[in-house]
């Protein structure tokens, strides 16, 4: 069973990450080019008529971050 301290090192861990993908969402909207933190390659955004499913993706596929477009 999972404790509450342990509960609050995964709530801070979750929140850090989001802010990070939001941060790096807010970078690639503005036109600024956004690396892959893994691999380093540049990240493209692949709309929903180009692809199955719309977002912003490393084309080594380290990075995955998917939008809802509607």
């Amino acid at each position: 069973m999972i404790n509450i301290h342990q509960f609050k090192d995964l709530q801070k861990k979750s929140s850090h990450s989001f802010n990070q993908q939001k941060s790096l969402i807010k970078k690639f909207m503005l036109g600024k080019i956004v690396y892959c933190a893994v691999c380093g390659e540049k990240l493209e955004l692949k709309l929903p008529e180009n692809s199955t499913t719309a977002g912003i993706f490393c084309k080594k596929g380290c990075t995955d971050i998917q939008l809802d477009m509607n």
